[in-house]
């Protein structure tokens, strides 16, 4: 069977659902020797992007690059809405999967992978243009698709209630892996190098992920300066990820409580600095006010750290009981989790040990086999 996926989010994206493709895609060439995959990307690769590197070099592999665009594809096949077949940059397969919330026009059998619903529940965290558009699309295309994949249990519930003519039948819920990438970092001069490069002093937090406004940060920021005046408190927090939007909150919040170098910003760190940072940290927050999945929770697992996540979407089912779970909108009930984990060996040491027994439940060849059953389902 011949098996066309867009690849183009592996390409644009480094994070979230970039890595989801990339993880997939690797997953899938190792397991599965029965089908061919054809993977298009609407972006040029630039050499030396690690995606190239990343692609699993075997006979049942083909990508195109089709230079368009990604905007271009974008208004020509959801907001044009021309029925230009995604056949013309795929050629002939059985299956299409689209990985990124939307479906093109093709006339083969449609799955698609549905990661968050966060422009619905929590739309002043979407730019009104964004979620406007996601509105109008995502309905659409969960309605052509043959089958739905969501990331979460959590996704799917909110999708089929928003959605209830959908056959629940027609969307399965298929977790996220951690990449082995994340591991404890043993490398003692990369250790070394990251403490003295970024200023960093122990105890302190970390948080992973876009700056944005479903991230959280600002309460997390208020969070911290609360347990920062506890006895043992947290000395620094440390946030970790790309520039997004609508971040002025961050900087704005860290000036109101005149918290200066207390709090370090580090913009897009590579994996094996990211498993250092997770390895150094004396506890890991994800407080957002929602998420699909939440990777970043069993990174941290992996990699030792004590994790807080808040009630936000998918967070608890991800983190199950190897977590502190607070609320997304209470700093106070934040900042006494994070000086309970800092101060309370105890509990570190438990959150520790259940964190690397979550994580291990969590592997991209279990996505992959799974994700091998819809396609066996809609072919």
């Amino acid at each position: 069977m011949q098996i066309a996926i867009d690849y183009t989010p592996a390409v644009v994206q480094a994070a979230g659902i970039g890595r989801y493709a990339r993880e997939l895609i690797a997953a899938l060439a190792r397991a599965d020797h029965a089908n061919r995959y054809t993977l298009f990307s609407a972006q040029e690769i630039e050499p030396g992007n690690p995606v190239v590197a990343a692609l699993p070099l075997v006979r049942n592999v083909d990508l195109r690059v089709v230079p368009v665009g990604e905007r271009c594809l974008t208004r020509v096949w959801q907001r044009l809405r021309l029925p230009l077949p995604a056949e013309l940059l795929t050629g002939p397969a059985q299956i299409f999967h689209a990985l990124d919330f939307t479906l093109p026009p093709t006339r083969m059998r449609r799955v698609v992978t549905i990661h968050d619903l966060a422009f619905l529940t929590h739309p002043q965290c979407a730019t009104p243009t964004l979620a406007a558009y996601l509105r109008r699309t995502v309905p659409r295309t969960a309605r052509a698709a043959d089958m739905i994949i969501t990331v979460s249990e959590h996704t799917r519930g909110v999708l089929l209630r928003w959605l209830p003519d959908l056959m629940p039948t027609r969307v399965v819920a298929i977790p996220l892996g951690v990449s082995a990438a994340f591991a404890p970092c043993t490398d003692l001069a990369r250790k070394r190098d990251l403490v003295a490069r970024l200023g960093l002093t122990a105890p302190f937090v970390l948080a992973v992920g876009t700056r944005e406004p479903r991230k959280n940060y600002p309460n997390l920021i208020r969070a911290f300066a609360l347990a920062r005046r506890m006895p043992g408190g947290p000395r620094q927090l440390v946030i970790a990820g790309r520039h997004g939007w609508r971040d002025a909150p961050i900087a704005a919040t860290i000036a109101e409580l005149a918290l200066g170098d207390a709090v370090r910003i580090v913009d897009s760190p590579n994996d094996a600095d990211l498993a250092a940072l997770y390895t150094l940290a004396n506890v890991v927050a994800q407080v957002s006010y929602t998420e699909g999945f939440g990777l970043p929770v069993l990174e941290a697992m992996r990699c030792g750290a004590p994790v807080v996540v808040s009630d936000g979407g998918a967070l608890p089912e991800v983190a199950g009981d190897a977590a502190l779970c607070v609320p997304a909108g209470d700093p106070p009930a934040i900042a006494q989790a994070l000086h309970a984990v800092i101060t309370d060996s105890a509990l570190r040491h438990r959150l520790v040990a259940a964190g690397r027994v979550r994580a291990a439940r969590f592997t991209w060849e279990a996505t992959a086999a799974r994700t091998l059953g819809v396609y066996a389902q809609v072919a």
